[in-house]
């Protein structure tokens, strides 16, 4: 039987910069969308809405009553693909800052023993990492960060590119709300290896998957307000998971 695969959109005010026709990609792919539309207040969920009746069985759209944060748009995205029969899952922005067939890579790297892939902007000759070098260097002081608060070596925590198995160690990290608003990612990734002991995740099974293209999108919502809150998000937790430590 084939894989039920399904990414997750999160979205958020995006009416002006989402490009929706760029989607199809996935669906020529045998993929499917779930779009979670997170308490806009402009017009992104007609448009979403339009879009899913265009690709029935292809496109689903979810929506929240008032605005969570992307990391509860993520989780209750991850938490409907689940209970509609998806094996693999995966998320990607909305403004497609990883285009779809990077995306798509993401997705394909999980088989075998795989079971979470990271897309990771690794800016070398030949790829088109385009990233502004504040970005990049925050990134580089939030990579190392997250590498301390796991206790396992990662270069890129925050690119909004990531696919996991469907496994029981996925359906129990997913289970409750994050603690964390702004890394949310790495939280998740702490509780899938937190979880390793009973239900088989081990750092080997997670694998970084550098990307050939990336951009900065205008309209990002990221800022250094954001940053720092990020950064004391992943002091707790590391915090947390020294004090778990047998």
């Amino acid at each position: 039987m084939s894989p039920v695969r399904v990414i997750v959109v999160p979205c958020y005010n995006e009416a002006a910069r989402i490009e929706l026709p760029r989607f199809s990609a996935f669906f020529d792919a045998g993929v499917q969308l779930l779009f979670v539309n997170d308490g806009s207040t402009d017009d992104t969920g007609s448009l979403l809405a339009a879009l899913v009746a265009k690709h029935p069985g292809q496109a689903r759209l979810h929506s929240l009553a008032r605005n969570s944060g992307k990391a509860e748009a993520v989780r209750h995205g991850l938490n409907e693909a689940l209970a509609h029969g998806a094996t693999i899952v995966g998320y990607t922005d909305a403004d497609l800052a990883t285009p779809p067939p990077e995306m798509l890579r993401v997705l394909d790297s999980v088989q075998g023993t795989v079971q979470v892939a990271l897309g990771s902007r690794v800016a070398l000759l030949g790829r088109r990492i385009e990233r502004s070098p504040r970005r990049h260097y925050l990134g580089r002081v939030f990579a190392t960060a997250a590498s301390l608060a796991l206790g396992v070596r990662v270069y890129d925590t925050q690119c909004g590119a990531k696919a996991f198995l469907v496994t029981d160690g996925l359906r129990d990290a997913l289970a409750r709300p994050f603690a964390s608003r702004w890394a949310f990612d790495v939280e998740l990734l702490e509780r899938l290896l937190r979880s390793s002991k009973d239900l088989g995740m081990l750092p080997s099974d997670v694998v970084e998957v550098p990307l050939h293209e990336w951009r900065d999108v205008r309209g990002s919502k990221l800022s250094a307000t954001a940053m720092l809150k990020a950064g004391l998000d992943l002091a707790s937790i590391g915090v947390g998971r020294a004090l778990r430590r047998p």
